[in-house]
């Protein structure tokens, strides 16, 4: 596996519970060299479907919320089978020991149940998928494996509180808000992993919470960066840009910053987009290809009809033009220099605690609030 991301107490299990016993016959693994999701067919092309399920590579599995038909890949990616290294980085987060109780919030294709099942025991794993055909799937196949955990089809944000308490608790879906219910099914001292971030951007953060001794929190802080789909229902609605924005910016309120393109966009899984996220509220962004030395960068209020633009183009100051009752550049550009000054932190200096009125992100300590 790429990246030295296996554990070493994981090594059994990932060598006991292959990825290929629970992909479809047709999926579409995302092919790094190309940067896209393409079709591939065990029954067509038996020796390349084997090496993208052995690959650390995401693989769809499903588009569209199960209305995509044909091999060609659908709009929206709805469920999937993680990149190996992301499932191993969430399950040595996890800890789980042999004989804890884990819930698992999102089966996808029942590969992360089963190495739970062989680490815990299957009788102490529970598993919640939102898609009733999706779940179906995952029960046929962890019944086929050996490995006949408890698939749930319900809601997973409402957790399984039949089953609880809980020792774990692992999400496989990017979340925006953590629901209280998550915290009161687990142990005092238990675990929550989870994605989280906002929806200023599509990339998560990995929290690991610990949930107090009187049950009534949980805090802990971030380990890192990974891409998740989103939690059916906290997903964001379809930003349409020409409900913001018509006839381009030209002739709005212009400005100009001496931000730089690097400085500000960074990686795609850098930490000063996790960052500002946390800072701008109710915001979202797009970083758009560059072309011909010019990369846009859009913002869109997301309780109003706001929007700023940034427009970075090689050799030149960058031009901003606004529109709406917000300054959404003038926001962005605070919260750029607030993460420039207090030192560029890592995803691993900020954390996160939920109580059951409120969540909120910290740096450094939970009493110092990034807000």
């Amino acid at each position: 596996m790429s990246g030295g991301a296996l554990p070493v107490d994981w090594a059994p299990s990932y060598a006991a519970v292959p990825r290929s016993a629970f992909l479809p016959d047709l999926m579409w693994p995302f092919d790094m060299d190309t940067g896209t999701s393409i079709a591939v067919s065990r029954t067509d092309d038996p020796g390349a479907w084997f090496g993208y399920a052995d690959s650390d590579v995401p693989v769809v599995t499903q588009w569209d919320d199960g209305a995509h038909t044909g091999t060609d890949p659908g709009r929206v990616s709805t469920s999937s089978a993680s990149m190996p290294s992301v499932v191993f980085r969430m399950l040595r987060d996890l800890d789980a020991h042999p004989g804890n109780r884990v819930l698992e919030i999102g089966t996808g294709t029942g590969w992360n149940a089963a190495l739970l099942a062989h680490r815990v025991g299957v009788e102490n794993v529970v598993t919640v998928e939102v898609d009733g055909a999706v779940a179906e799937r995952a029960r046929a196949s962890l019944s086929r494996f050996g490995a006949a955990v408890r698939v749930v089809h319900g809601d997973g944000y409402e957790g399984c509180p039949e089953g609880a308490p809980y020792d774990r608790i692992i999400v496989t879906a990017g979340v925006r808000h953590i629901p209280f219910a998550w915290v009161e099914q687990a142990r005092p001292g238990g675990l929550i992993v989870v994605p989280w971030g906002t929806h200023y951007s599509n990339g998560d953060t990995v929290a690991r919470l610990v949930v107090a001794q009187d049950g009534r929190s949980a805090s802990g802080a971030f380990t890192g960066p990974v891409e998740f789909m989103k939690l059916r229902a906290q997903r964001l609605p379809l930003v349409v840009h020409s409900d913001y924005v018509t006839g381009g910016p030209t002739g709005r309120d212009e400005s100009t910053t001496d931000i730089t393109e690097d400085e500000f966009v960074g990686d795609r899984f850098g930490p000063q987009r996790f960052a500002l996220g946390l800072r701008i509220s109710n915001c979202h962004c797009v970083v758009a290809d560059k072309r011909d030395g010019a990369r846009p960068v859009w913002f869109y209020g997301l309780t109003d009809r706001s929007w700023a633009c940034v427009m970075f183009r090689d050799g030149d100051t960058a031009r901003v033009w606004q529109g709406g009752p917000r300054r959404l550049w003038e926001e962005a550009e605070a919260a750029h220099r607030w993460w420039e000054n207090a030192g560029r932190p890592g995803h691993e200096r900020f954390g996160l605690t939920v109580t059951a009125s409120a969540q909120h992100a910290w740096l450094d300590e939970p009493g110092q609030s990034v807000n």
